[in-house]
């Protein structure tokens, strides 16, 4: 999701900037409502699990975005799938260009030995780079945002968003801690703190977080997509671990304050128009492999408590700061 969703600053400031040129975003379905918010960009939903699987589908694929009178690809993916469709284009003649992931600079960054610890490029940067590489420069120093009106509910506190959880247990706050945190904010009537996640599991967790809490209320299952865009765009502050709903806020023009575990924001993730100093990580004085992985997915033996060095008073300081 997070993926995605930092593709959007960069497609929106291109169609206000480059008006002649149409655009096609090839997605799958779940992602439309992140286009939605820009009414230029033509969105082709792609079914990777019949029409568009394998081989076959993806020729086929080729062949109906080729039918649109398509000029060039962008391929802001650089999975095996997109690379297949770029080669088909590729081969017809085609301009294409494809996003540089920087696996090897990740590779450095996250290996235990030998670490080379500095800030990668971006993934937006490396987005802009794609359009680049195809004659079409983009300005991203003046973003613009999309402001969802029409709210059925009416704001009369400081809206604060809470997303507690990520694909991988080494993104997640300890559920203790964010109890605490929880509960700190939610001492003042002048907050409103609106949860969010999905699952069962999740929706229970963060039912036991809203429990008897008048000035909390629980957001997993109950909205969809574009009406959880609608709430999020209208925060004060979001608060996230390294995950989708992060980048989400940030596409929508909301200040983010994100929770970094076994990954870390020099790694070309951090959410778009944000400073750096509203990323919070784990200490890397205590855990010198910090970060072990790019994604979360790599578990290194007495990392676990890693977040546990970022205490709630640090993490409730940093959301006052920014109300």
């Amino acid at each position: 999701m997070g993926d995605v969703a930092m593709t959007v600053p960069v497609i929106r400031a291109f169609v206000a900037q480059h008006p002649d040129v149409k655009i096609t975003v090839v997605s799958r379905p779940f992602f439309k409502p992140f286009f939605d918010t820009i009414p230029e960009v033509h969105f082709f939903p792609i079914d990777l699990e019949k029409k568009h699987k394998g081989f076959i589908g993806l020729f086929r694929l080729f062949r109906e975005l080729k039918a649109l009178g398509v000029d060039a690809l962008a391929d802001l993916h650089n999975v095996l799938r997109s690379k297949m469709v770029t080669l088909f284009f590729k081969l017809n003649g085609f301009k294409t260009a494809t996003v540089d992931k920087g696996r090897q600079g990740k590779k450095e960054l996250t290996q235990a030995e030998n670490k080379i610890f500095k800030p990668l490029t971006s993934m937006v940067q490396r987005h802009q780079d794609v359009f680049k590489k195809l004659g079409l420069s983009i300005d991203l120093s003046n973003p613009s945002f999309p402001k969802f009106e029409n709210l059925t509910t009416e704001k009369t506190q400081k809206w604060i968003g809470i997303a507690p959880f990520a694909q991988y247990d080494s993104k997640v706050y300890p559920f203790d801690l964010m109890q605490e945190v929880v509960t700190l904010l939610a001492q003042s009537q002048e907050n409103k703190i609106f949860l969010f996640g999905g699952g069962k599991k999740e929706v229970a967790l963060l039912n036991i977080l809203a429990d008897g809490k008048s000035n909390v209320e629980n957001f997993a299952g109950k909205v969809k997509l574009p009406q959880e865009m609608q709430i999020i765009s209208n925060l004060d502050v979001m608060l996230s671990m390294d995950s989708g709903n992060a980048h989400i806020a940030a596409i929508l023009g909301t200040k983010v304050i994100t929770l970094w575990g076994a990954t870390h924001p020099y790694a070309g993730f951090m959410p778009f128009n944000q400073p750096l100093e509203r990323c919070l990580t784990s200490d890397r004085e205590k855990y010198p492999l910090l970060p072990t992985s790019v994604y979360g997915n790599k578990i290194v033996e007495g990392y676990q408590d890693a977040m546990r060095t970022i205490t709630p008073e640090m993490v409730v300081e940093k959301v006052n700061e920014l109300l």
